[in-house]
């Protein structure tokens, strides 16, 4: 299943923006936990902020503790990762190249958020947040309500 739109809780959304604000001027990242996957229709439940292990401005890695600890506490809840989540610091918010070779979870989106003055919301000034499905290096944007 593809989806076209999502909905992202406003709670949710200001969880990933106060994170990537609180780990700038280094990228920030997390998982939005989900009753089930994006492509399989689930809905986003919480944010999970994560620990950015590349500890960079120009990268990400979501630490393996957290990566771990994330992934049982998603398999005991009979729950899924709905999204993979990390901020740009200075570009908007789509994926790089290194983000599209780096994107392991084909059934998750990638939810980026941009702290870039030039992409912020035009009405609301908040920073960017897209929504993107990577599939085997294809890349392709999902609306978010």
């Amino acid at each position: 299943m593809k989806p076209t739109t999502v909905v992202l809780p406003p709670d949710i959304r200001a969880a990933i923006v106060d994170h990537a604000r609180r780990d700038y001027p280094n990228e920030a990242c997390g998982v939005v936990m989900g009753t089930a996957h994006a492509a399989d229709g689930g809905r986003a439940l919480r944010f999970e902020p994560t620990t950015n292990a590349a500890a960079s401005p120009y990268r990400y890695e979501i630490d393996s503790g957290d990566l771990l600890r994330l992934t049982l506490a998603a398999d005991d809840a009979d729950e899924a990762f709905w999204a993979i989540v990390h901020s740009h610091v200075r570009s908007p918010a789509r994926p790089s190249p290194t983000d599209v070779g780096l994107a392991f979870y084909p059934d998750a989106l990638y939810l980026l958020v941009s702290l870039s003055e030039a992409d912020t919301d035009p009405v609301s000034g908040e920073p960017v947040i897209r929504a993107w499905r990577i599939v085997a290096g294809e890349v392709s944007e999902v609306a978010i309500t």
